[in-house]
């Protein structure tokens, strides 16, 4: 696609609960980096519990929309990289409810994002160790939910980027893109 082109796609309710539960669970993983540094702010967890919600069955309303910009909002406040990170994942995984079914690269953030943040964040906690961001990526992808996969092949691929985080996001969109997962994965 070049210039200002899209192409929009089916994209059903069902997807995007399994995507968020996929989601939920990644951001979860890096929840206690963002806990540890500030017991009394849960909005990071009411953003996982709002999207578990939704992958349950629940609405998708305008109060999951609130709970990711607020868990964002800690991740802006929080002056601490690893816990931003792990406050980020928890919105991103809030707002995966809210993917469109645009083929725009950018719209892959929403589904890789959650997981990409969370193995940031578990780095960052671990004085930068790649290896810890590695084993989270393989966890994320091996865990993938078959809609991610579908949805993803719906959208451009990622690029790798120069940053940490564009490194984290490509090798997730490539990984879950590249795995055969079994349909109830």
């Amino acid at each position: 696609m070049t210039g200002h082109e899209s192409r929009y796609f089916t994209l059903s309710l069902e997807s995007l609960r399994a995507i968020g539960g996929w989601a939920a669970d990644c951001a979860e993983r890096a929840l206690s980096v963002f806990e540890a540094r500030t017991g009394a702010d849960s909005r990071p967890h009411a953003a996982i519990e709002g999207i578990r919600e939704f992958a349950g069955g629940g609405k998708r309303s305008t109060r999951l929309r609130s709970l990711a910009v607020q868990a964002n909002a800690a991740a802006r406040e929080i002056g601490d990289p690893a816990a931003a990170a792990a406050a980020r994942a928890a919105g991103l995984a809030a707002a995966s409810a809210y993917t469109h079914p645009l083929a725009d690269v950018h719209q892959t953030k929403h589904i890789v994002g959650p997981a990409a943040y969370a193995a940031l964040a578990l780095e960052l906690d671990h004085d930068g160790d790649p290896r810890v961001a590695d084993g989270e990526v393989r966890w994320a992808i091996v865990h993938a939910p078959s809609e991610a996969r579908a949805v993803l092949l719906q959208m451009p691929a990622r690029q790798a980027g120069k940053s940490r985080l564009d490194t984290l996001l490509y090798e997730l969109d490539a990984g879950i893109r590249a795995r055969n997962l079994p349909q109830d994965a």
